[in-house]
Parts: C-alpha cells; structure tokens; sequence
C-alpha cells in the first residue's frame, strides 16, 4: 500500500534541524546500507533480487537541498559492487559519483563509505547500481531533494508526496543477461512492468486533495507512458527544472528519466487505474496500480485508459511542450530565467553518432565508432596519480567518422567553463536515452533527419528546460547546450543498459590545469584503489 508522505511534516522538521544548528554549516545524515540477495516473487514467479537493507526497491533516500549524505554501504553480494546518484550533480566532487570511470566497485564483503551534498539542487531523481548487470536485479530507489523552507516554490504545497519506479523487467536473472550480452546478442525485450517492484500496489487519498506523484523510469531499456484513469495531470518538476505547469492526460517517460505531476482528486469517490505501459513497441506490456479516494466503495473498473495512438511524432511534440518557468526559482532565489543560456555563444561543438556495430564478430555499440571498454583502473584515479596507460583523450573526435569501429577507454577533455553545444545524431530505427552525470543541460531542439548547422535555426534559446538524460528519436537528432562548470571526470552514457554495457558510453575530462579546492575537492582519504592505483598511497 502506498501511502503519502506527509511533506509540511518532513519539511517541519527538517526545518526545526536547520535551526537548532543555528548558522553551522548544512546538515549531515548518516546512513548504512547493505546490499544483498534475496527471493522476491516479481512477475509471479519466485527470482533472485538485489535488496539493500532487505528492501525491493531500495530505500528511499530523502533530503533538503544542501543536505550533506554520508552512507556507509556494505556490499554482501558475490561481485564488487557501486550505486551511483542519478542526476545528483556532485558539485567539485566525481570523486563520489559511483561509476567505474571514478570508482574502484567495492569488493564483495567490503564497503564504501560514500559522502556527498545536495548541493543547490531540488528534485525527484534516482540511484541504482551502475556495475555490471545489477540494476536488472534491483538495487535501485527514489532520490528525493526538497527545498528549503526559506526558498518558495511555484504551487502549493501538495497535501501528500508519492514515489512511482517504473521501470520494464526480466524474469531472466541478471548474470545470465550479463553473458547473453557477452556473447554478443542484444537486450531481448523484457517480460513485464513494475511499479515500485510490484505489478500491482495502491496510492491512497482523500477526495478534493491535491498530490504530488513523483515518476522515474528506472528500467534497462523501454520507454514508459504513464497514466492514471480520469485524472489529468499538472507537470510542475522535471528533474530539477520548475516547468510551465501545463495539463497532460498522459506522459512519455524515458530510461533514465523523472518527472513530478500534482493530481487533484477531484472525481467521483470511486477507485482509478494508474498504468505504466511500453512505448514504441510491437508487444505492449502494462504494469496496473491503483488510486483509491479514502472514501471509496467502488473498486476500480471499465476500461483502462488508453496509450497514446501515436508514435515518434506525437512524442516529440509532447517533448517540445516542456519548457522552463523563467520566474520561478529552483533551489536558489534567484529566477531560473535570470540565466540567459540562449545568449551565450557555445565555445565547441560535438555531434555525438550512436550506432550498433560488429567487432571481433560480436555486437558493440559506440559513438563516433569508439566502443568503451572499463580498464581495471577507473581513469579519475589514472589521472589524479599520472598513471600512463589507463585511458586515451584522443582516440574519441567531436564529429562522426566513417572509419571501421574501434575499442578503447576513450575520455574526451574539455576545459572548464567551456559552453558546449552537443548533438546527439540517431541513425538507428529505435529510441535511444543519454544521460550526462554532473550536470544537466538545456535540451533546445528535437529533429528528423541529420543535424546540419542550419537546424540551429529551430532553437529554444528562450524557455527550454534543463535535464540529466534527454531521448533521441529514432532517425533524429536532439541538441543541448552545457555550460561546463563542474571539474571532474564525468560519465556520458546510454541509459538503456545493455547499450552502455556494451560501449555506448565515454567519459568527459573536465578540466583547469590550475589545481585549485575552489575547483574541485581532494581526494578523499577513504578512496579504493584497484588496478594500477593498487598500492598508490592517496
């Protein structure tokens, strides 16, 4: 049973916490987790899952912006192990980002105390594990940043908080996924849809109440659209950005991605279907929840509301409707629209070509015709110790070449303060997810077709949101612009799994030759070091 989380409380007394500390620097909250197997019963049939702290999904992790996290996991699993925070921008900080690209996995029987902030951030985001296949098995949970009691927010506060993971499943486990993609063959498609781990569950309120719905696709592969029977629904929050709060019957909703809605119960006191269903797909799979008004007496009935009858073009267009509220603020004061993105010129350009190729007679998949692969040394650690050997800045190019596909553990470097204009070019006949960690990014134009100069034109240089992970549409292009201030190593990567797995990923070198604490925190003194960093002392 789901029940809302009663915000003005939580917020209260986090409140009543900022104060006692009177002026001391922002609060910290210590947490342990510890990740092991377990027997769930899923799609209805008994399978092995990740739980952390005998939880599916994991627990929820609930901050204030500016919250500091120290959490302490315990890996009891038989293979080392990371969970890395989606969408949290770890400020000077990839040091805590969880990916292999920055992390060293924590051997089984081990831990890893991560410690990071939420700094200037608000937002509905995610965690999930980023090693291996992992995230098949579960391991993933909500993220959720509330703003601080002195910083308004552009609606009311809802009467109560729901947390929606929806995400497509496999009733294959996840080491047999792992070695299907091994032997080079794709993702199959999945066999079910959850909702928070269930393929049924109910959300309870009371009728005239206004709730807060909080959605996250955390799936491996399959675009989602979610709805709920009767009831529209008033986007105000896509990960982080406060949008113009237009009404949608039903939404799209990527690999990768999260969205909050408000939801007047303002029907008949009855109970309504709430579905999540794949996108784009010959075979449509549905996951079922129920909304119950707490005065109902009616169980849920008639007939399911339906998905969108259209396909790519109708998705777009919906995705064109998101844009920026420019007065509001978001987890600072001032105005999100006093950043006039748009007037900037961008100092480079990078089109970033997806594709699925053969090497070595098995599937891969690169960009720009470079296919990742994770050395044993993460090359955050080869970079701070000057290990040769590790990774290279040269073998990936900003443009597409028609070269023969290649490997390599392939980081592009970019100064910081650089403003990059990105192109995500998608050839390919499916939907594809990218997801940039450290930063989120103006999303200003969707195309058909090849990206050429010329489409700048088209442009949201006014109101376009910011996001973590955008889709491309398929044989399309969409563009961003990213204003490069955050120092680190930082992951660019398909969020559909079974591509990053297979090398649809690199990592950006963002970088000020000066080493500087404003830049970029130290080291920390509980680094793991694996690989050639064995033995190195911090």
């Amino acid at each position: 049973m789901g029940k809302a989380v009663m915000l003005p409380w939580i917020l209260g007394a986090l409140a009543v916490l900022n104060v006692s500390l009177v002026q001391a620097e922002d609060p910290y909250f210590y947490y342990t987790w510890t990740v092991t197997y377990g027997t769930r019963s899923v799609l209805g049939i008994p399978q092995q899952v990740i739980l952390i702290n005998d939880q599916f999904p994991g627990p929820k992790l609930e901050a204030v912006t500016n919250n500091n996290i120290v959490l302490n996991l315990i890996n009891k699993l038989d293979q080392p192990f990371l969970l890395t925070w989606n969408g949290i921008k770890q400020r000077k900080n990839s040091w805590q980002d969880g990916v292999l690209g920055t992390n060293c996995p924590i051997p089984p029987n081990s831990n890893y105390t991560y410690r990071f902030q939420a700094k200037d951030q608000i937002g509905s985001y995610t965690y999930f594990p980023s090693t291996l296949l992992h995230k098949a098995a579960g391991g993933f949970g909500a993220l959720n940043i509330y703003h601080r009691s002195v910083i308004p927010i552009p609606y009311a506060d809802p009467d109560g908080d729901f947390t929606l993971l929806i995400g497509d499943w496999y009733k294959t486990s996840h080491k047999t996924l792992q070695q299907s993609l091994d032997s080079g063959k794709p993702l199959p498609f999945p066999d079910g849809v959850l909702i928070n781990g269930q393929t049924q569950t109910t959300f309870s309120g009371e009728q005239g109440k206004t709730y807060m719905f909080r959605i996250s696709n955390v799936g491996l592969s399959t675009s989602l659209n979610f709805r709920i029977q009767g009831h529209t629904m008033k986007l105000v929050e896509v990960e982080g950005s406060h949008v113009v709060q237009n009404l949608y019957d039903s939404l799209d909703v990527h690999v990768g991605q999260s969205l909050a809605v408000l939801v007047t119960l303002n029907q008949p006191p009855k109970d309504y279907y709430i579905l999540a269903s794949t996108r784009f797909s010959r075979t449509v799979l549905t996951a079922t929840a129920v909304l119950h008004y707490a005065n109902s007496q009616t169980p849920a009935s008639g007939p399911l509301p339906a998905a969108p009858a259209f396909q790519f073009h109708w998705s777009m267009q919906q995705a064109r409707t998101y844009r920026w509220n420019l007065t509001s603020n978001a987890a600072r004061p001032n105005p999100q629209g006093s950043f006039h993105y748009g007037k900037i010129t961008p100092t480079k350009t990078l089109v970033l070509a997806n594709s699925a190729s053969l090497i070595n007679g098995k599937l891969r998949y690169t960009v720009n015709g470079v296919s990742y692969v994770n050395p044993d040394t993460p090359p955050k650690l080869a970079d701070h110790f000057n290990i040769p050997g590790v990774f290279s800045m040269d073998s990936i190019q900003g443009l597409p070449s028609g070269g023969a596909a290649t490997v390599a553990t392939s980081v592009m470097p970019v100064s910081l303060h650089d403003f990059l204009e990105v192109v995500f070019q998608n050839n390919e006949n499916s939907l594809q997810s990218w997801h940039l960690d450290g930063y989120d990014f103006w999303v200003v134009g969707f195309g058909y077709g090849q990206w050429t100069p010329h489409k700048r034109k088209t442009y949201n240089l006014v109101d376009a949101l910011t996001r973590h992970t955008t889709q491309v549409y398929p044989n399309s292009w969409t563009a961003i612009l990213i204003s490069m201030d955050n120092q680190g190593m930082w992951n660019l990567r398909s969020a559909q799994w079974g591509r990053q797995y297979l090398g649809q990923q690199f990592y950006l070198r963002v970088f000020d030759p000066v080493r500087s604490l404003t830049n970029e925190y130290d080291i920390p003194s509980n680094v793991l070091l694996c690989g050639k960093a064995v033995g190195i002392r911090p």
